[in-house]
């Protein structure tokens, strides 16, 4: 009897000791480890940012591969609603005929006037830049600079930046007689960087990092108002933009996780190295 009541005792100490809350957990990292793989297309403005962000994001979770792909902001809403980009990236607000989908903000960005920078001028008035774009002011001593041919550098439909000056200008796009269209920011300032009659518009933040690098170029101001970065945080330059990541329906987590990331403070350096405005949401 006694050998059965110590086999007894024996099988329960098992027992209650398989049970110890203070025997060490599994590591929590291991269970919460992120992998699979995401595609984003869409915004040229946008890529280069998120493009950095992935990789720190890579960086954080091995298992993770972001495939960064341009193509303009119509791209990339298009790709997100027939399934092909898990995440679409767009430099402007959503359209009325967009809103069945769900914008996430990451950053700010402005769109300014370049001309070449021997150009004389220091500005010019709203009224001068609509002739310029509608073909009625074909020479730049029309609007007091040298006699120079004025080439007008245009962006081409599904670009952001196309839809952000058509905007401000109060313009729609069949009335503009544009000599040259091109596509992404880096196009129109090789453009105009390259024809020292010509007038274009780009993203700001890229604007000043090719004058930064020497590219021959100079932006015009707006409204009075002096087209720069600080400018475009503090709210007072007109011509701004938001900068989103766009999805459809609820993405999954993989997804949520990275657009929190692409949110959060900690990428606010990347940001700001890329020339825009953080934005917290």
């Amino acid at each position: 009897m006694n050998k059965f009541r110590r086999l007894v005792s024996l099988i329960l100490a098992m027992i209650i000791g398989c049970g110890d809350s203070s025997e060490p957990s599994p590591p929590i990292g291991i269970a919460a480890q992120l992998s699979g793989r995401l595609e984003l297309t869409g915004s040229s403005t946008i890529a280069p940012l998120v493009t950095e962000i992935a990789k720190r994001f890579e960086s954080m979770h091995p298992g993770v591969r972001i495939d960064v792909q341009t193509g303009g902001t119509g791209k990339g809403i298009a790709d997100v609603r027939n399934g092909t980009a898990d995440i679409g990236m767009a430099s402007r607000p959503l359209a009325d005929d967009e809103q069945d989908l769900t914008i996430h903000p990451i950053a700010v960005d402005g769109v300014g006037i370049i001309v070449h920078k021997s150009n004389p001028l220091l500005e010019l008035t709203t009224e001068q830049i609509i002739g310029i774009y509608q073909d009625k002011t074909n020479n730049w001593s029309d609007v007091g600079g040298p006699d120079l041919q004025i080439t007008a550098v245009h962006k081409a439909e599904g670009r952001a930046t196309l839809e952000v000056f058509l905007e401000y200008f109060d313009l729609e796009n069949p009335t503009i007689r544009a000599d040259v269209i091109v596509g992404d920011n880096e196009h129109g300032i090789k453009t105009v960087a390259g024809t020292r009659g010509a007038i274009g518009y780009v993203s700001i933040g890229t604007a000043e990092a090719d004058i930064e690098a020497g590219v021959p170029i100079r932006l015009f101001p707006l409204a009075g108002v002096e087209a720069t970065t600080q400018n475009v945080g503090n709210g007072s330059f007109p011509m701004s933009r938001p900068l989103n990541l766009v999805t459809a329906d609820s993405p999954g987590d993989l997804a949520s996780r990275f657009i929190k990331y692409c949110q959060s403070e900690e990428v606010h350096d990347l940001v700001v190295s890329q020339y825009f405005v953080p934005v917290t949401p």
